[in-house]
């Protein structure tokens, strides 16, 4: 017994220290979303996360671009039973990675969607079970909004689209199914500060984009209810349809939400993303207020005619040399894309517990 205890003393105590994962932050990043992409609940691990990595964290527990962090360890079905007693969070484990069906592209490759980045394979099964209809405004030969960046036009439908098409990808690393209404053959997600303007989108599956602006709304939402009757009255069904406004050039905007004045989970889907923004603005710019609101505006073509429910959000004004930053920064694109995600988690999360 002597000799065993030696023995035991002799061992160095790391090896009885708990072996963490360690990940690489992306750029707009925030706690959630990273653990969400490595297939961890965020109400069962968060508090666990930042006491591992306070040192690492920046002001208000915001994470460092370049810096190597630790994951928690999984729990074991014990734990986790406990921890969701006691969270109120899902009962469902994340299910089996897998890659996730888009719309498919002119030539039939759902990688033109993204260009680069290549079509993602989920990560995690946060949002299985969930579709989304995604609408970048305008397109074709209408480029919607026009502001002027140094000797640059920089057009409402090109930055749109950038954002919609990150958004996609990220609902689709999450396990979503995702619907993409307005595509461009040639044009993935672009890092580029000025994205060069052309006109050559189309509507799903094929179709080229009439001049006429009901026309064109109509088209869009058409292509919208069509896919809608694919799925059973019991799926989980969104759209989101993300604009660039306009206003006067001194006036800075801050992202804001447009649902139908009595589609009561559109309401509470554009509440879920509000709120993320809020959180997020409180810890990047604490200084600054968020005064983004949501309110019903059903005069809006495809807010009135969608079947799906549906939140139309309004990124800032191309007009504004601030809110300017917020597009022509591609870090900054993600970082919407990646916000509006987790407020859709958060809405398909609290959808999931009424049924249970």
């Amino acid at each position: 017994m002597r000799i065993l205890l030696l023995l035991l003393l002799l061992i160095p105590v790391a090896a009885f220290s708990q072996h963490y994962r360690k990940v690489t932050p992306r750029r707009g990043d925030v706690i959630s979303t990273l653990l969400v992409r490595h297939g961890l609940n965020p109400r069962l691990y968060e508090r666990e996360f930042v006491a591992l990595n306070k040192a690492n964290l920046g002001p208000r527990n915001s994470l460092r671009v370049g810096k190597t962090y630790r994951l928690p360890a999984r729990k074991s079905a014990a734990q986790l039973a406990a921890a969701k007693k006691k969270s109120g969070s899902p009962k469902k484990a994340a299910a089996k990675t897998e890659v996730v069906r888009a719309v498919k592209g002119r030539s039939g490759s759902t990688a033109l969607l993204f260009g680069k980045y290549g079509r993602p394979t989920a990560s995690d099964q946060a949002l299985r079970g969930a579709v989304f209809y995604l609408m970048s405004g305008h397109g074709g030969p209408d480029p919607g909004a026009v502001g002027q960046y140094g000797n640059y036009k920089l057009a409402e439908d090109e930055y749109a689209y950038d954002v919609t098409v990150r958004l996609a990808r990220v609902l689709m690393e999450h396990g979503a199914t995702v619907h993409m209404i307005v595509q461009d053959p040639d044009d993935g997600i672009r890092d580029e500060g000025v994205l060069k303007m052309d006109s050559d989108e189309l509507t799903y599956p094929n179709l080229t984009i009439p001049l006429g602006h009901v026309a064109r709304l109509r088209q869009y939402t058409n292509a919208i209810n069509r896919l809608h009757g694919r799925y059973g009255k019991k799926t989980y069904q969104r759209m989101i349809t993300i604009h660039v406004d306009s206003r006067s050039a001194g006036l800075n905007t801050d992202v804001f939400f447009y649902h139908h004045e009595r589609s009561a989970v559109g309401l509470r889907l554009a509440k879920n993303i509000h709120q993320v923004f809020k959180r997020r603005y409180a810890r990047y710019q604490p200084n600054r207020p968020y005064v983004g609101t949501v309110s019903p505006r059903t005069s809006l073509y495809v807010v009135r005619n969608s079947y799906a429910p549906t939140v139309f959000i309004e990124l800032g004004n191309i007009r504004n040399s601030k809110d300017q930053r917020r597009f022509v920064l591609p870090q900054n694109r993600q970082a919407l894309a990646n916000w509006i995600c987790e407020g859709a988690i958060h809405d398909y999360q609290r959808k999931t517990l009424e049924k249970q």
